[in-house]
């Protein structure tokens, strides 16, 4: 058992969880996540570790309520356990001084991005970070974007806030203003990260993507992760999470992402009938 040692939304359905966790926070490193089980019973899920403290013995994962099990871990509060994780998992990103380094957060993938971001900082980068959201309420993490970069560029596709439109609008306006970009680092959801890609591929920039397809045991043995890179077959868990963007078969990606997607629907409107009958019966 972990405990919650802080929870608190940042935006609707998007919660941060701090977690005990010492073990976990002695050896992570950005890029790295953990695999979680809400309950004895319940399914394993990849969360990328966005912050931990080796002081408190913690680490901090951030939450979108999608799924059936995302949206009961949104239900947990300080002081409840997370029945068990294990962690860290996956190889951490390759952070070196390239020049300029671009970190591209779409929705909940700036949560992801932040650590990298972060580290990129620390090793002498140039840092420009790029956050995204459909509204203002949910650009998220912006106050830390902007202690570990140098520049900071929130956009909203409804134009609430910032940038009005995409975040590859933004990264468009930065090429044509002349600024020199050595890399690009980009997370969220797999159709922005095809974009990004396509773009940055046109400059000739090198770009890294994140990628958490279906992950179940988190070794590489059950190949519920695997990717197609280069032409090659690879196992997000254990051969990234990231990867060369350029070199990604996003349309397969894309394929296997939606493999799942009639049985996920059953099992969120299972647990929300459920969750409001439990409302219904405390209310009398």
């Amino acid at each position: 058992m972990n405990k919650i040692i802080e929870a608190r939304f940042l935006a609707p359905d998007i919660k941060l969880f701090r977690i005990d966790a010492p073990l976990i926070a002695e050896k992570r490193k950005a890029g790295q996540f953990i695999i979680l089980r809400v309950h004895e019973e319940g399914e394993r899920i990849p969360l990328t570790i966005a912050d931990s403290s080796t002081e408190q013995g913690t680490i901090t994962i951030i939450v979108q309520g999608i799924g059936k099990t995302t949206k009961h871990l949104n239900t947990l509060e300080a002081g409840d356990d997370i029945h068990d994780l294990v962690g860290p998992l996956g190889k951490a990103s390759h952070i070196e001084n390239f020049g300029t380094a671009v970190s591209i957060g779409g929705g909940v993938g700036t949560a992801i991005a932040f650590p990298t971001a972060k580290a990129l900082k620390e090793a002498g980068n140039h840092t420009i970070s790029i956050i995204g959201g459909r509204t203002k309420d949910f650009v998220i993490l912006e106050e830390e974007m902007r202690a570990v970069c140098d520049e900071v560029y929130p956009t909203t596709d409804d134009g609430s806030y910032g940038y009005h439109g995409f975040v590859t609008g933004k990264l468009q306006e930065l090429i044509d203003s002349g600024k020199k970009i050595d890399f690009v680092l980009a997370i969220g959801p797999i159709p922005m990260m095809a974009a990004i890609s396509n773009l940055t591929k046109k400059y000739g920039i090198h770009t890294v993507v994140s990628l958490n397809p279906v992950m179940i045991d988190g070794t590489g043995m059950c190949g519920g992760c695997r990717l197609s890179v280069d032409n090659k077959t690879v196992f997000a868990c254990v051969d990234g999470p990231e990867f060369d963007a350029h070199s990604v078969d996003f349309t397969l990606l894309m394929k296997r992402n939606r493999m799942y997607m009639s049985q996920e629907k059953v099992a969120v409107e299972h647990f929300c009938n459920i969750d409001k009958m439990a409302v219904e019966v405390t209310n009398g």
